[in-house]
């Protein structure tokens, strides 16, 4: 993305801590070794994690989506469940096995949900000689009322049906209380507590900021919220200190919510506000956030999507999803792979990307 750009240089550290009054970030090379960098002007934009709502102990056993390796380790963990009820002879087991609990019924639970309840029904229908894909139970835990929440209701009841369609089984109102290696407990609506027989878990139900976020804030007196985000002035820097800008999902300001666009948006803008400088203008200018809408892939060829008051669900839905996410790529070799990677899963039966890589430390971790 950078190469054409001679001006910018692309280290790989660990940032450790901010030295604001003497414009330093301390870092830790890929070796071990210690290192500084002096800055004018300095944007962070750390993101977010995985937050558990002050059960930690739950990671062990329900992990995160938030990075690539996170992805790609999910992905091994799904397959290796599929093999691993392959081999099982109890019934029991073997229904543990293909049992696949998401945790949160947000855009992105939604959206691992029926993934899930779509590779096993489509992509690995006949693959497997001991289970059928109808045997996969896929079981999406809300703690609210409804999923997909900020879609409105009408949205949020027709993303219910797809999932519902597609064979994933929606609890609302239900929140998780215990995770270990062999399930789930979860209190339901009328406040009973029922157990859950499933191997594989996936939490999706909310984020904390990035540990450089409290960082920022000791070293410049600023506040974080409730998810450790730190609060940042309306023009996105740090009280006192305006050549630091926090942006994205770190940064706390007028409530907006933690969304890709949001990061987008608020990193063209310091990037916009330290060009302006260095051209001589001395003005803040307010961060002004454009909501561009929501939206989320339910299953194979549907999605939901909210926009400017355009509201639409199903294959029209769906359409929308591929249209906005090719848009927003970097680059058309990007751009051609995903449509042809697309094709072959969303038209044909199979999927490509079924290697499991260390199926032994799968089974050693549940």
């Amino acid at each position: 993305m950078l190469h054409k750009h001679e001006n910018v240089a692309v280290e790989l550290s660990e940032v450790t801590g901010f030295d604001l009054e003497a414009r330093q970030v301390a870092l830790v090379r890929p070796d071990g070794r210690e290192a500084t960098l002096r800055y004018d002007s300095l944007m962070v934009a750390a993101g977010v994690g995985q937050s558990y709502f002050g059960h930690d102990e739950f990671s062990e056993w329900a992990p995160g989506m938030k990075t690539l390796a996170d992805a790609l380790a999910q992905r091994e963990r799904i397959f290796s469940a599929f093999e691993m009820a392959e081999l099982e002879e109890d019934p029991e087991l073997r229904g543990a096995w293909l049992t696949f609990v998401v945790v949160g019924g947000g855009p992105t639970g939604v959206e691992i949900a029926g993934q899930i309840a779509e590779l096993a029904r489509r992509a690995l229908k006949g693959k497997y000689r001991r289970f059928d894909g109808a045997d996969v139970r896929v079981l999406l835990f809300e703690g609210g009322e409804e999923i997909l929440a900020s879609f409105g209701d009408d949205l949020s009841a027709r993303g219910a049906r797809e999932l519902h369609d597609t064979g994933v089984e929606v609890h609302a109102s239900s929140s998780v209380q215990h995770v270990d290696a062999d399930g789930v407990e979860v209190k339901g609506p009328d406040g009973s507590i029922r157990r859950y027989p499933a191997k594989t878990k996936i939490w999706a139900a909310g984020v904390a900021a990035s540990p450089l976020a409290k960082a920022l804030a000791d070293a410049s007196g600023a506040a974080c919220d409730r998810a450790g985000r730190v609060e940042v002035l309306p023009d996105c820097t740090l009280p006192g200190h305006p050549e630091v800008f926090a942006v994205g999902d770190m940064m706390a300001l007028d409530g907006l919510p933690g969304v890709a666009e949001v990061a987008m948006q608020t990193g063209i803008h310091a990037a916009r506000t330290i060009q302006a400088r260095l051209g001589g203008s001395t003005e803040s200018t307010p961060f002004k956030y454009r909501d561009l809408g929501s939206m989320a892939a339910v299953s194979r060829r549907r999605a939901i999507v909210s926009f400017h008051g355009l509201r639409l669900s199903g294959f029209l839905g769906w359409l929308m999803w591929l249209f906005v996410h090719l848009a927003f790529m970097t680059g058309f070799k990007n751009r051609f792979t995903a449509v042809i990677g697309w094709g072959f899963a969303f038209l044909g039966q199979g999927r490509d990307e079924r290697a499991i890589v260390t199926p032994d430390d799968f089974v050693q971790t549940g």
